[in-house]
């Protein structure tokens, strides 16, 4: 059989980066420091699900040395379509922006609630503490079984569940039900030997990062800005 050689594939290249990685000399975005920087802290939710009755952010705002407060009322309302970002084939936009900062409900225990920009952490973190909201604790549950039964607190109200591509109508915790299918499955099943059924559970996993998530943003007088941001994939932070 014929082989091909190529310069890359199949071999082990140098990685150009790997030297400043690490000896620590490689800068993120961590890493990046200017003058004038403002600093932001964020207000979380102490409750896994809880009606937001009343935001004070009037001490906070009146703090020494505070540039801004916000919470979710002074963000967008957007439609709940379905965008395209990233590496994800789509996400529903209205979820999404309630995720960045709840609105007339928390989520989930740590759901951002209200944001401070200070001239300095600790200042930020001051004004934090002056802020006063109100909740009224809503029933909730932690198993994901329960969560999909019927009559379970519905974190979305106004979710339905769309099954194999059409909506069905039903409101529900179960946001989509999808069935991978390759060839005839029931012939599969009717012609083996053995058919083993098992069920596994596992914790959910995420990646390692090298580096902290991070954002530095300069806006110039002339309405450019410039953005210092760590990402996986530059090119989708630059269209977004």
């Amino acid at each position: 059989m014929a082989t091909t050689d190529y310069r890359v594939v199949g071999t082990r290249p140098i990685r150009h980066d790997g030297t400043d990685k690490v000896t620590g000399r490689a800068k993120y975005g961590g890493d990046t420091d200017a003058s004038d920087l403002l600093y932001a802290k964020i207000l979380r939710s102490p409750h896994a699900h809880a009606k937001i009755l009343s935001i004070d952010t009037s001490k906070a705002a009146a703090h020494p040395g505070v540039r801004g407060v916000i919470t979710g009322k002074d963000l967008p309302e957007l439609g709940a379509g379905t965008i395209e970002v990233g590496e994800t084939p789509s996400v529903n936009a209205m979820q999404m922006s309630t995720n960045v900062m709840a609105r007339d409900k928390a989520l989930y225990k740590g759901h951002a609630v209200a944001a401070v920009v200070a001239t300095s952490v600790h200042i930020a973190e001051e004004a934090l503490a002056e802020i006063e909201v109100q909740y009224e604790v809503l029933p909730h549950v932690m198993d994901v079984r329960e969560s999909m039964e019927d009559g379970a607190p519905a974190i979305l109200e106004q979710q339905t569940t769309t099954s194999l591509g059409k909506d069905t109508g039903k409101k529900s915790n179960i946001a989509t039900h999808t069935v991978f299918e390759i060839g005839d499955t029931a012939k599969g099943f009717a012609d083996a030997d053995l058919v083993f059924e098992r069920e596994f559970t596992t914790s959910p996993t995420h990646q390692g990062y090298i580096e902290p998530q991070s954002a530095m943003v300069l806006w110039n007088t002339d309405d450019d800005i410039t953005i210092w941001t760590s990402n996986q994939g530059p090119f989708g932070v630059r269209t977004n």
